[in-house]
């Protein structure tokens, strides 16, 4: 039999899935889970890449281990961060889409690209750490004057595993420098912030071949296996494991939460820039779609109010609950703040009724979400020109079961919660057909 592994990684958690063809489905097994986080170094949030490279290879050995004949190997993560290679390796450090670094050029990049000019080459949304912004704060700072090479996050593992660099089209979306029509980096965006056109390359689809392990790390994993490309953008894998027969709209609800729906072709006109709807890359059609955050803000006020109380518990709390308020968890504020609780108190400090207990905090979390669902699927709705009857939710947040009655209440639409491993899935049904 053929087995598959999909190493999916997120930004606050890595697990390696392996998968096979069985009765008309995907059947899984999670083999290795690890914790994965920024970590603050020289007052920067950075990533620990040469950690995350070694709990690669582990779950690697112990997928190995447990099944001997894997056929090929896929890697998905988070997009917009990547790394930058010189002739003498990884150029450190390797910064967080969540440090602020990019504030200090977002203003100029617009003087030369108004947002209004990038979003109808692009039809990406604006995000300040969006990777048009990161890279060109690298440019003015001289970081890519020695630079060979810039690779996505998972580009950058694949390449650590075989020795080949290789962009993929689906994270390469999230960056805001392709062009939505012609689906490859756009040369007036290059040229006019001055980024070095040496960096972007050729980019290929999701099922092309990287290359087998490098012989070195064939022996210290136990076999020699082929890397291949999935949907390497979380989200675009996460898409294209939703079992959806129609066109309704999704939540791949993790750490940030994306609502939309695939559509033929971009859409760039006003209505859609003004929502700050994105067009990114999937498997032969495009995501029109958005980012929220997500269950980014509840882990956070976990880790700072209860890291030991389990989640369930946490969940019976806010639905004994009566706090009714809620935020807009678009706010900046909620970013990455240094209390997630702060950041909540100060949007109700003018409040007449605040957040007292832990289960109103995490009851406000859960409404703030649902109301944050119900205005982009209003604005999904007005600009896409269709209605829709059902919502899909995969993802860590399937498994709310309140979430996902507030998001029925708030939105006005039947949610059909999956709570499959939909990333996982799409990056091996990815892999499988390719037999």
């Amino acid at each position: 039999m053929d087995y598959f592994l999909a190493i999916d990684i997120g930004a606050s958690s890595g697990r390696h899935i392996v998968g096979r063809f069985e009765n008309d489905r995907i059947a899984t097994d999670e083999v290795y889970r690890f914790s994965n986080g920024v970590k603050k170094e020289n007052g920067r949030l950075v990533w620990d890449t040469d950690a995350l490279f070694q709990n690669v290879k582990n779950g690697i050995a112990f997928a190995v281990k447990k099944y001997k004949h894997i056929r090929s190997l896929a890697i998905d993560t988070w997009g917009v961060d990547y790394v930058l290679l010189t002739d003498d390796g990884m150029l450190a450090p390797c910064f967080s889409y969540r440090d602020d670094r990019t504030r200090s050029v977002i203003d100029e990049v617009h003087g030369k690209l108004p947002f209004k000019e990038l979003y109808a080459k692009t039809g990406i949304q604006f995000q300040p750490f969006n990777t048009v912004y990161q890279l060109y704060e690298d440019c003015k700072r001289g970081r890519l004057d020695a630079a060979t090479d810039y690779l996505m996050m998972p580009e950058y593992l694949d390449y650590m595993l075989t020795g080949v660099k290789m962009h993929e089209y689906t994270n390469a979306t999230t960056t805001g420098l392709l062009n939505a029509r012609s689906k490859e980096y756009d040369k007036d965006i290059l040229d006019e912030l001055g980024l070095p056109s040496r960096l972007f390359k050729k980019l290929y689809m999701p099922g092309t071949s990287v290359g087998m392990l490098k012989p070195e790390i064939a022996n210290s994993v136990g076999a020699n296996i082929e890397v291949v490309l999935c949907a390497s953008h979380d989200t675009a894998s996460a898409v294209e494991g939703i079992p959806m027969t129609d066109d309704s709209p999704y939540i791949s609800s993790g750490t940030w939460s994306l609502l939309g729906i695939k559509t033929d072709k971009a859409i760039t006109d006003e209505n859609s820039r003004r929502a700050n709807y994105s067009n990114e890359g999937g498997v032969g059609y495009v995501r029109y779609q958005k980012n929220i955050m997500g269950m980014w803000i509840v882990n956070r006020l976990r880790d700072e109010l209860c890291p030991d109380k389990p989640f369930s518990q946490i969940v019976a709390a806010a639905r004994d609950s009566a706090f009714d308020g809620y935020a807009d968890v678009n706010d900046d504020c909620f970013l990455s703040p240094e209390s997630m609780k702060y950041a909540f108190d100060k949007q109700f400090e003018t409040a007449a009724v605040t957040p007292q207990t832990e289960g109103d905090y995490f009851r406000c979390a859960f409404t703030s979400l649902a109301v944050g669902y119900e205005k982009a699927l209003d604005e999904l709705k007005k600009n896409s020109g269709k209605d829709f009857d059902t919502l899909y939710i995969v993802g860590g947040g399937a498994k709310n079961g309140l979430l996902n009655e507030l998001t029925e209440r708030f939105c006005k639409i039947r949610v059909k919660a999956l709570p499959i491993e939909a990333t996982a899935i799409g990056n091996l049904k990815i892999q499988i057909g390719r037999r």
